[in-house]
């Protein structure tokens, strides 16, 4: 059987947006989750072009070690000449960081040049916001070759698509889709200097997106050395009754992504710096029961400095050691739930 990484999408959908979206809040977004490969460290990548904003970018960047030290950087940049050499939008640029396209589905790169504040894992647990007082220098070039199909969210499940095709929780998620890759790179931090191999997980989200009204979600995954890898999404279980969006796959190495459904997973009751124990189970839809073991190496709580209306969701961002069977790997962990539902 052979892997199609496309899943069947144009290769148009991998391009950038050129040029301004004439409505507001439209936003062409490149994000990257990466784990090292033994659990050295985790890092988060990001650029937000909206629609409002064109002309300066949106930076987002964690490098988060297991000591709880952490390098951030926020706020942005001029925005890159979206055109690469061939004439195509497969750049996503800003400031320090950048993003390239090289071959849709396949291979894409990210680099970064410039400097990002050094901050504690235990520090924002209450400080969400902390005053940034010593920089360090960053440079990083890293290779991502996409081993996984893509997955559209909405689309393995019919009611996970008629969930988001219905309002409020599709505009959560924004159109996107997210695809597993393998990594190698070089990162400095100041004098210090890692070769590294790993994996992680490159969403592109293109279109609207707003946040009114979200409750929470858990939303894991993982590539494992064989090439299997799995990965959902889920919103709690809503008050009124109605159906909450729940939808995931398992990939065996080759071939698509097997549709399953997360049954039982790790919602975020406390906010700790590491070692939460996180362990979840899919059902596919040929009935069987995949139960994967995982432990957090790395937390973060999200960073920012927006205002946010009263028990807003606390979202929490971790690199997890898996295990599935007789297979170990590092993956990525989000999850957020509202204030009023957490032990804090």
């Amino acid at each position: 059987m052979t892997t199609d990484l496309t899943g069947g999408l144009p290769v148009e959908r991998e391009y950038v947006l050129a040029e301004r979206p004439e409505q507001d809040d439209i936003r062409d977004a490149v994000n990257v989750w990466l784990e090292e490969e033994s659990g050295r460290f985790g890092m988060r990548i990001g650029i937000e072009a909206l629609s409002q904003e064109w002309d300066a970018h949106d930076i987002w960047l964690d490098i988060a070690f297991p000591d709880g030290r952490t390098l951030s950087r926020r706020g942005n940049g001029p925005t890159h000449s979206a055109i690469a050499a061939d004439g195509k939008p497969r750049i996503r640029g800003a400031g320090p960081l950048r993003f390239e396209c090289v071959e849709p589905f396949k291979l894409w790169t990210v680099s970064f040049k410039g400097e990002a504040a050094e901050i504690t894992a235990e520090g924002l647990i209450t400080n969400p916001a902390p005053e940034e007082r010593v920089m360090r220098d960053i440079e990083f070039d890293i290779e991502m070759t996409m081993a996984v199909p893509p997955w559209v969210p909405g689309s393995l499940l019919t009611e996970a698509g008629a969930v988001l095709s219905g309002g409020e929780q599709g505009e959560f998620m924004s159109p996107r889709y997210e695809q597993l890759f393998r990594a190698r790179g070089e990162l400095r931090v100041g004098d210090e200097r890692f070769s590294f191999k790993g994996q992680g997980l490159r969403i592109r989200r293109q279109g609207f997106r707003k946040f009114d009204g979200f409750w929470g979600h858990c939303w894991q995954s993982c590539l494992f050395p064989s090439g299997k890898a799995f990965g959902f999404n889920i919103y709690p279980p809503r008050s009124d009754g109605k159906p909450n969006y729940a939808e995931g796959y398992i990939f065996e190495g080759d071939g698509t992504l097997v549709p399953a459904l997360p049954i039982d997973v790790p919602w975020l009751v406390k906010l700790r710096t590491g070692g939460d124990d996180v362990p979840l189970e899919l059902e596919t839809v040929d009935g069987r029961r995949v139960h994967i073991e995982g432990t957090s190496f790395a937390n973060l709580r999200s960073r920012g400095s927006v205002v946010l209306p009263p028990d807003f969701p606390i979202v929490q961002q971790a690199h997890v050691h898996y295990r599935w069977g007789d297979e170990e790997a590092t993956g990525m962990m989000e999850r957020s739930s509202l204030p009023s539902k957490m032990e804090l």
